[in-house]
């Protein structure tokens, strides 16, 4: 009897503990290519979408902390 309650438990435990999560990986919105720290004098701010570039070099740049990075729209 004690085996069958052991068998009974482990099973429980198992099915309790395994996952059925699975993981779901996405692209990016956008593809980064290089950071630049700072941004030139002759940058323009645009809205895209409702998000803020700022784009020179006919390129749109994304502010982020460590600097700004191109982005492909």
């Amino acid at each position: 009897m004690k085996t069958f309650i052991y068998t009974i438990a482990f099973i429980f435990i198992t099915i309790n503990f395994t996952s059925c999560v699975t993981r779901v990986h996405t692209k990016p919105a956008y593809k980064t290519t290089k950071i630049v720290r700072v941004a030139p004098k002759g940058h323009k701010i645009v809205q895209i979408k409702g998000q803020k570039y700022y784009k020179w070099n006919n390129k749109h740049y994304k502010k982020t902390r460590k600097g700004f990075v191109v982005v492909r729209l």
